[in-house]
């Protein structure tokens, strides 16, 4: 048997969309597959966005972190008692029935977790936090949606500064770093953070960019901007999913030895 560590399998969540044949389609943006592959040392496994039908238990059971990744779609806010959303806004309550129940889960149990931006907001209100639905229309904040005008790759450029909370999981993660530059594409974001929640970074307008779960027997982290974009390029995201892909491997190091011994390109 090796004695090398074990490529741990990291869970990405999904989402679901409509198809023309009628069953839908589960997809996941391949930033993410790649920040697990080469930041995070992992084997990716998509986690379909299937509700109720999910064997939670299962998935906990056989992975070995769990990534909540960002998207189009936004929260349905009767799951935190806001207000019903706009007419524009994009759903996906196949999605918030499996992430929902399956971050809490996750957490109990130990999981490592590491949230990005829907992901982030998924956290939240998962632990009974709520949601802003238009940051930009709240006074006192600036405009953090995705710049439409540009192209896609610059729309991941850094853009504003965040205040790290010293002596946090984020400060311990980037080396003793008390700022640093991210960037910004949410229309959505924490308004009341979950008791659970330590808030590890604010944005100048105040508005959350960090939060971890200083109870939770595992690691977890959430962020609001995009650190898998272009990963390997960003010493901030590397030190991150390197973090995440280091719990997931000491996770994966209690269980019985099996398939987990594989190789990453």
């Amino acid at each position: 048997m090796s004695d090398r560590a074990p490529v741990p399998l990291i869970g990405v969540t999904a989402c679901f969309r409509e198809s023309g044949d009628g069953l839908g389609v589960h997809s996941v943006g391949g930033k993410y597959l790649h920040a697990v592959l080469q930041a995070c040392q992992g084997m990716p496994v998509l986690v379909p966005a299937i509700g109720a039908a999910a064997d939670l238990d299962l998935l906990i059971e056989r992975l070995d972190g769990l990534l909540f990744t960002g998207s189009p779609s936004n929260v349905e806010p009767h799951h935190y008692g806001g207000p019903l959303a706009r007419a524009d806004n994009i759903a996906d309550p196949e999605r918030d029935a499996t992430t929902l129940p399956l971050i809490r889960k996750a957490i109990d149990s130990g999981l490592p977790i590491f949230a990005i931006c829907r992901g982030f907001q998924e956290l939240n209100v998962a632990l009974g936090g709520t949601l802003h639905q238009h940051v930009h229309e709240v006074p006192g904040r600036f405009d953090h949606r995705s710049q439409k005008d540009r192209p896609p790759a610059q729309r991941y450029d850094p853009r504003h500064p965040i205040s790290i909370t010293p002596g946090g999981l984020l400060q311990e993660i980037l080396g003793g770093a008390s700022t640093t530059q991210v960037n910004t594409l949410h229309g959505q974001g924490i308004d009341r953070p979950a008791a659970r929640l330590r808030i590890e970074a604010l944005a100048s307008d105040g508005t959350p960019e960090a939060v971890s779960v200083p109870d939770a027997p595992g690691f977890v982290l959430g962020v609001q901007w995009h650190p898998e974009w272009r990963a390997m390029d960003n010493p901030d995201s590397v030190m991150m999913f390197r973090a995440f892909g280091d719990a997931c491997r000491a996770r994966a190091q209690t269980k019985v030895p099996h398939a987990q011994y594989l190789r990453v390109a």
